[in-house]
């Protein structure tokens, strides 16, 4: 997808690390201009006191092939976000891609634990930082996206809509802010439908993310190793791979065919026909449905 997004503007919120750095990457690999936003800078960090920075993520873009533009930005203040988008509006008078994966919020889930004991201030702080930042980042970003027909938002989420409508995520807050998020994709592609923009969902699959790796004690180059400790991480994928479905959406002329739709990135890395950087094509959710609920032993056959 070598230069198939020369000359397009694309904001990645929350592109710091995991998911959003992953797609930063794949935009600017296809010739994007990318603003890459979050809290955590070389100089400060955010409350979840992970090292990866905006300025690494910039960089990355950069060596891609694209132009890295990394801006400190606390979505959840509407005045920062308002700047943000000011500044997007001087430098190029509009946005083509607005990708919403403002998150940070790992730290305060109690997982296995119902509402009533669950930390009341931080389950409420996680929905804050998985919905409030992503309805205060459209409101402000979305009158440069309507400029032009063709804009693009993608919600990042975990879990397609319908694998979320039938199981539990583990924790009460959790499973509210990610499905909400799902909601947030399909009444914005309701509202911009008359500009001639999309809006979709989109989620990763298994994701292996700086967090996932450190937490199995391996790197992105042998990750298998993990499946000694946890045989279905044998279907994750990297954070490149749905960058890639992000960037293979973001070039498509008929990208509205979507809009409103709950995506995965192996659905589709089957329909544009890209690969995760290894050259294997995970399908996690079929997965995940198929072997992994189904509690047969993990076999990636047929699924990568």
């Amino acid at each position: 997808m070598s230069n198939t997004l020369q000359g397009r503007v694309a904001l990645v919120a929350g592109g710091t690390r995991g998911a959003g750095r992953g797609i930063a990457v794949e935009l600017g690999a296809a010739g994007a201009t990318v603003y890459v936003t979050g809290r955590t800078t070389r100089e400060s960090r955010s409350e979840s006191g992970r090292p990866e920075t905006i300025e690494e993520t910039a960089e990355l873009v950069n060596e891609a092939g694209g132009t890295g533009i990394p801006i400190q930005v606390d979505h959840l203040d509407p005045g920062q976000v308002r700047s943000l988008a000011e500044r997007v509006g001087r430098d190029h008078g509009r946005l083509d891609v607005l990708v919403n994966d403002i998150w940070g919020g790992e730290h305060l889930a109690q997982w296995d634990t119902p509402l009533w004991e669950h930390d009341l201030e931080a389950g409420l702080r996680l929905l804050r930082l998985a919905i409030d930042t992503h309805v205060i980042t459209s409101h402000h970003l979305l009158p440069l996206l309507i400029r032009r027909p063709g804009g693009l938002v993608v919600e990042v989420t975990d879990g397609t809509k319908e694998y979320n409508d039938h199981n539990y995520r583990v924790s009460f807050f959790y499973d509210h802010a990610k499905s909400a998020v799902i909601r947030l994709g399909f009444a914005q592609a309701h509202e911009l439908r008359p500009y001639g923009c999309a809006a979709v969902t989109l989620t990763p699959g298994w994701l292996r993310s700086e967090l996932m790796l450190e937490l199995f004690g391996v790197t992105e180059e042998n990750w298998r190793e993990a499946t000694a400790r946890e045989p279905h991480f044998v279907i994750s994928e990297s954070p490149r791979y749905v960058g890639r479905a992000v960037a293979a959406l973001a070039a498509d002329p008929e990208v509205t065919r979507w809009s409103g739709q709950s995506l995965s990135s192996g659905r589709l890395a089957r329909e544009y026909g890209f690969t995760d950087v290894d050259g294997s094509r995970p399908d996690c959710w079929r997965y995940m449905v198929e072997v992994q609920d189904k509690g047969l032993p993990a076999d990636a056959t047929g699924y990568r």
